[in-house]
């Protein structure tokens, strides 16, 4: 699944036909009380980078590595051109990828680094008030104009620097972006409580570390923050497509995790629960799809473990009920992604029966 934005809400491809809940009804109905409120008492400006750096902006400028187009980090100084990038990045280079130099040796620029990083902490911290006194805005209202600290804005704009470094596999400069994130949403949380906005942003957060960790070998780590994922996504109400996607997502991890690691009986646990979660998610969205293919590639993640634990006869019954349930599901035209997934899930589960029934047949012989 494509990495999106946690505070960003993307729609899963059934979410159109999904009624809002209660609990996000009645949020929606607090914060227009609140932003009434607001304005009744200031003008509200949003921040605004001045270095033009947004969550809906891509811009490489001169705080960027040119490399994995995400903010400097570590930043490296090449000799003798002296143009500079993250040290992950220019490693891999033997020439320069600007100016195509030979680069003689790699330089830590600390200088530069020091204003990255003041940007970063800086960036979206604006908490002023201002008296206009002059121009047109000044005419309309007398009121203090304050320049809020958004945290969603900030928030969006490390994920997204984030997003860039890991499919570039800098990966100690996702982390760091993902766990500046982290500490924000958490002083959040600190302050106004487990709210079900805020355990929805630090859970996907969260799993997006594990995921930092998972890929730089560290699966002690990575298990920690899936964990921790789970643990926040778990507080939050189930009638939320996506927030119960990666709350199940996140089982799945620790469970591939487990099962990598040896850890069979740990691996059936968390696969079995994030079962539990898609089916209960079934339950009440007959008519998603895509939650029905979950269920299949969760029912098969857990027949392939009884498998390997040996109970032949529940893994056939699981990998009969995924084939079962993905041979009952009608797409719709449109849903050509689901209907490539549906196949290949198919085929997999097929192919698993197929070599089922072959290993009996040659025990028989």
């Amino acid at each position: 699944m494509k990495p999106v934005c946690p505070f960003v809400k993307i729609p899963r491809p059934d979410d159109s036909n999904r009624k809002p809940s209660e609990n996000s009804a009645k949020h929606h109905v607090e914060h227009e009380s609140k932003v009434k409120k607001e304005v009744n008492d200031t003008a509200s400006v949003s921040p605004k980078c001045p270095m033009g750096y947004d969550s809906q902006t891509f811009k490489l400028g001169p705080l960027s590595c040119m490399v994995c187009q995400a903010l400097l980090f570590d930043t490296s100084k090449c000799v003798p051109c002296s143009h500079v990038f993250c040290k992950a990045c220019i490693s891999r280079f033997e020439d320069c990828p600007l100016c195509g130099a030979d680069i003689v040796k790699i330089e830590p620029d600390d200088n530069l680094q020091g204003v990255v990083d003041r940007f970063i902490e800086g960036h979206a911290r604006i908490k002023r008030s201002v008296n206009l006194d002059k121009g047109e805005e000044a005419a309309e209202s007398n009121k203090p104009v304050i320049y809020e600290d958004v945290s969603l804005e900030r928030g969006s704009f490390l994920v997204q620097q984030a997003m860039r470094a890991f499919r570039a596999q800098n990966l100690e400069s996702a982390k760091s972006r993902l766990g500046l994130c982290a500490e924000d949403v958490r002083s959040q949380i600190e302050k106004v409580g487990n709210t079900s906005e805020l355990c929805s942003q630090l859970g996907a957060v969260l799993g997006m570390l594990g995921d930092c960790c998972r890929a730089m070998g560290d699966s002690s780590s990575a298990v920690t923050y899936f964990e921790e994922s789970v643990e926040f996504l778990s507080k939050l109400p189930k009638d939320d497509l996506e927030i119960t996607h990666t709350l199940s997502v996140s089982l799945n991890k620790i469970g591939d995790l487990k099962y990598h690691g040896g850890d069979l009986e740990a691996a059936r646990s968390y696969y079995f629960q994030s079962l539990n979660v898609r089916r209960d998610v079934v339950k009440n969205n007959s008519n998603a799809s895509s939650q029905v293919l979950d269920v299949a590639v969760s029912l098969a993640k857990v027949a392939d473990v009884d498998k390997s634990l040996g109970d032949e006869k529940s893994a056939n019954d699981g990998f009969q009920e995924a084939i079962n349930l993905l041979e009952s599901l009608t797409l719709k035209s449109e849903a050509s992604g689901l209907e490539q997934r549906r196949l290949s899930v198919l085929d997999f589960l097929r192919s698993q029966l197929a070599d089922d029934k072959q290993e009996q047949v040659e025990q028989a012989v």
